[in-house]
């Protein structure tokens, strides 16, 4: 499977690749950030990431893209920025029929760190360990896109495991409701 994971933000967005091996074998692929000026107008920034994420899905082709989901922050306007730049790469790669998964931050920290409350610092430390890199991604948000992409890879079985799982009981139930209106019936016709 090759990931690109996407730190989505306005003034710097990261997008890392890796492709996931047999067990938690994560091999790096690459890795940048795309920079928007902050002056420049909101429409414009967002289109400078739509064609970023436009070359990164041609030229990486991924099997999945990773996003981070906005999961909360004071600043409403940064989150606001956050999402909508994470939303204009969700949309290129549904329009190329590439799934999308979201991942909280806590998710992706307990995923590489162990734990959920880890701090930068420890992330960037860990995805170079993972990766066997010779130097630390930067800036954070390039680590931080790693980051996503390597949680997905080994996050992605377990939640696939469950979709089949939750798929399974819900054909059982379903089956158990008909056979309860079958002896419900017939009960009534014998009366």
């Amino acid at each position: 499977m090759r990931v690109l994971g996407v730190d989505p933000g306005l003034t710097r967005c990261g997008f890392g690749v890796v492709d996931s091996g047999r067990g938690r074998t994560v091999t790096p692929v690459a890795v940048d950030v795309v920079r928007t000026p902050p002056d420049m107008d909101l429409a414009s920034r967002l289109l400078g990431i739509s064609e970023a994420a436009d070359r990164w899905l041609d030229e990486y082709q991924p099997t999945v893209v990773a996003v981070e989901r906005v999961f909360s922050q004071h600043n409403v306007r940064t989150a606001m920025g956050t999402a909508q730049a994470g939303g204009v790469v969700a949309l290129a790669a549904a329009k190329r029929g590439i799934p999308v998964c979201f991942h909280t931050p806590s998710q992706v920290k307990a995923a590489v760190t162990g734990s959920g409350n880890a701090d930068k610092k420890q992330v960037t430390g860990m995805v170079t360990k993972i990766l066997g890199l010779a130097a630390a991604p930067k800036p954070a948000d390039a680590a931080d896109a790693l980051a996503l992409a390597i949680c997905h890879c080994w996050r992605a079985p377990m939640l696939e495991r469950m979709a089949v799982a939750e798929a399974a009981a819900a054909e059982q139930k379903r089956r158990y409701e008909i056979r309860l209106r079958e002896i419900a019936a017939g009960k009534a016709g014998a009366r």
